[in-house]
């Protein structure tokens, strides 16, 4: 099979709940030297993205969704697995603490980006979905993070991202942490108007993003 077609099995896979099968073809895309990082990125994430939004719309059902992260997982699980052991990971970059927003109970995108920051040299915290505001901030002072990243997959929820920034600024924190934020209905306008330090579109841009504001950080 060539490498488009094996990627078409793969989107396939994901949209007929076949874990097993997911796995399989993540690891032929392997042994043809494929980055996995591509996979992941032109493949796996788009596809759940368009699966969660079916979901949201009420086209499928949880059982659905479900399966579909399981398969997304079983290959994922194959590939970070390569990534793990071709990527230096002696010296950590830095410490991030993840979740989705309070409100929100939507974790695929946000799933993706951690483990894309894991592999990119991040220890990462992750404190799931439905995370109260400042939970985000304890939980960063507990464990000295160098990074907040809050994930938002719906309207309605991004102002609880609003909402971290604000308490970080109450409390005199805001210089503590730099905030990263992301999800499907966020943009760099919104971005740019609650104050957050970078906004990226893609889970991969999200691991360069945070690479890149560390570095600029410690200069």
């Amino acid at each position: 099979m060539t490498v488009e077609s094996l990627f078409e099995a793969l989107k396939k896979t994901l949209e007929e709940y076949e874990p097993e099968k997911a796995a399989e073809i993540a690891q032929e895309l392997i042994e043809a030297q494929v980055d996995p990082l591509k996979v992941i990125d032109e493949v796996l994430s788009p596809t759940m993205e368009i699966i969660g939004d079916k979901f949201d719309k009420m086209d499928i059902f949880l059982p659905e969704l479900m399966g579909a992260a399981e398969a997304m997982q079983s290959a994922t699980s194959v590939l970070t697995k390569h990534i793990k052991s071709t990527t230096e990971r002696s010296v950590t970059k830095g410490k991030v603490v993840i979740g989705t927003v309070h409100g929100d109970i939507h974790e695929i995108g946000k799933n993706i980006v951690k483990i894309m920051l894991e592999v990119s040299g991040f220890e990462v915290f992750d404190l799931g979905k439905d995370v109260p505001s400042m939970q985000f901030i304890e939980k960063a002072g507990e464990v000295g993070a160098d990074m907040i990243a809050l994930s938002a997959l719906m309207t309605t929820t991004m102002v609880s991202q609003k909402e971290v920034i604000e308490l970080l600024t109450a409390l005199g924190k805001r210089d503590d942490y730099i905030v990263i934020i992301g999800g499907a209905p966020t943009t760099a306008t919104w971005q740019q108007e609650i104050g957050a330090d970078g906004w990226a579109e893609t889970a991969v841009q999200a691991a360069k993003l945070a690479t890149d504001l560390l570095k600029k950080k410690a200069r």
